[in-house]
């Protein structure tokens, strides 16, 4: 019997997520997600909005997550959705101390990765900033990474 002939790798269309991603800042900006004084309530424990926000993100993923295993959801290309056991890895040091410099850096710089690009986009000319060094961090990891302990 003979093989199929394999489809031709397409790349992905990226003006699907830059539209998503311009959605998304919308979003942040309007929910007042990406707001530093919000986000400064947030750590000051004096207000309950960006837990209210994360923790229904937190819901909505559990959710969404659920319903693709239990739906037996394919990828667009009709692959499966792998899910790793939860018993497989348990969180260790390295993600308290990865969660630990997370949070140190929202906490300073008053956003997260995600609204960084939206409060750039919104004429914070100083979330450039912010995204430099973002991108840099991650260019560095990338250079550290075999020598890393994972």
């Amino acid at each position: 019997m003979s093989e199929l002939p394999k489809q031709a790798e397409r790349p992905e269309p990226l003006a699907v997520y830059f539209v998503l991603g311009i959605v998304l800042g919308i979003i942040f900006i309007k929910s007042e997600v990406a707001s530093w004084f919000r986000i400064q309530e947030m750590f000051r424990f004096q207000a309950v909005h960006m837990y209210g926000v994360i923790g229904g993100a937190v819901g909505v993923g559990a959710l969404g997550v659920a319903l693709l295993k239990r739906l037996g959801v394919r990828t667009i290309r009709g692959e499966p959705i792998a899910f790793p056991d939860a018993t497989e890895r348990r969180p260790g040091i390295r993600h308290a101390a990865g969660g630990t410099i997370f949070g140190l850096g929202w906490g300073l710089l008053g956003a997260c990765p995600g609204p960084i690009y939206a409060l750039a986009g919104s004429g914070l000319a100083v979330m450039l900033v912010a995204l430099l060094a973002a991108v840099a961090g991650a260019w560095v990891y990338g250079l550290l990474r075999p020598s890393l302990p994972h």
